[in-house]
């Protein structure tokens, strides 16, 4: 089985392409993680006090989103073969998810910094039917395809964003039903909107993530590793775990409003704990890994979609920290969670400016020419 095609090559014959319509043939699925690092840094700039950039990124995260969902739609509409490719890709097909995440994070801004509930209510309700479409049809597609990659080629830190997608919708779905007025709350604590539970999220994001977990960590001790193969998407081994701590913490957070969860309280606290705790150990693992890839191999930094990927997972492990020290009563955490947003902050501006790179390159450059 040869190694997984990487972003088609424009088909041969094709007139010149245009710098638009370039970006609409490669978007590459993932590029939502620019909608949930903007969001959650926003998000944790209202924790902090910095209303003015929080509001700030709440804006350009809007037009962000419409922009990414308008293109989205356009490659669907014009490349349908390519975008269903795509989908049934082992490494592309998981960046799929970030629709998911990216819409949960963007109703969260809403919700907390804006104070729309009924805009929460619908993106929670949009992730929600994306969440069962995808799910259900990126792993039946990798179930049943006669030709897959060697576990080798075919996983990636990628995966888990189907963790982060799951645990995006625990979050949102908690915090609509803090906002939810009683005698709801009870049933919207434990039903999230068509059937999804917020609880069971927060359980199957767990399941997911010890599954695919397994794999990459086998694949990382068993096969050759190349700086290459060490793309910015494992970072999300870490902020998969992150917002599982988040989702953890609200919950505990919402025991007073839903009582049946308070018999699992302790369930709740210990695995909250224990997310929390494995996020940690992580962070050092891949600052390791990105010395030895940049460093020692001397692996080119230069600007890719996919590094947004690295950006969410720092933000969302400040607002995790955060969250889980307030919930548990952990003062002595407070610290941590100001370092993480400041280390987050210089990501998302490293990561925007080479944005603003590759857009001014893209559409300053003549159109290629088929030979």
């Amino acid at each position: 089985m040869g190694e997984p095609r990487g972003q088609p090559n424009p088909p041969q014959g094709d007139p010149a392409l245009t710098g638009l319509d370039s970006a609409v043939r490669h978007l590459p699925p993932a590029y939502f993680a620019l909608v949930m690092a903007t969001g959650i840094i926003s998000i944790a700039a209202r924790d902090f006090g910095f209303q003015a950039l929080s509001l700030g990124m709440l804006a350009f995260n809007l037009a962000a989103y419409l922009v990414l969902a308008t293109l989205t739609g356009m490659r669907a509409f014009r490349y349908p073969r390519l975008f269903l490719a795509d989908m049934t890709d082992h490494k592309i097909g998981p960046g799929f998810f970030t629709t998911v995440a990216a819409s949960c994070i963007l109703g969260t801004q809403l919700l907390l910094i804006a104070g729309s509930l009924k805009a929460a209510i619908v993106f929670l309700s949009l992730a929600v039917v994306l969440w069962i479409g995808l799910t259900y049809t990126v792993f039946t597609a990798f179930t049943v395809k006669r030709e897959k990659p060697s576990l080798e080629y075919g996983i990636t830190g990628a995966w888990l964003i189907a963790v982060v997608a799951t645990q995006s919708i625990a979050v949102l779905a908690a915090l609509v039903a803090r906002e939810w007025p009683q005698p709801g709350r009870l049933e919207f604590n434990f039903f999230a909107l068509f059937f999804v539970i917020a609880l069971s999220m927060w359980l199957w994001g767990g399941m997911f993530y010890i599954w695919i977990i397994s794999l990459i960590f086998y694949r990382y001790s068993f096969f050759a590793f190349s700086p290459s193969d060490l793309s910015p998407p494992y970072w999300i081994n870490m902020g998969a775990m992150a917002i599982s701590t988040l989702a953890g913490a609200k919950l505990v957070e919402n025991t007073p409003d839903a009582p049946f969860l308070a018999s699992l309280l302790p369930f709740i606290k210990g695995y909250t704990v224990l997310y929390w705790a494995t996020a940690t150990w992580w962070i050092p693992m891949l600052l390791v890994l990105g010395v030895w890839r940049h460093g020692f191999r001397r692996f080119p930094l230069r600007y890719d979609p996919l590094y947004w990927g690295a950006v969410f997972p720092l933000g969302m492990f400040s607002v995790a920290t955060r969250q889980m020290a307030k919930a548990l009563d952990l003062p002595f955490l407070d610290p941590l969670p100001w370092v993480m947003f400041v280390a987050a902050l210089a990501a998302w501006t490293l990561a925007f400016t080479g944005l603003v790179g590759e857009l001014r390159r893209l559409f300053s450059a003549p159109p290629a020419t088929q030979p």
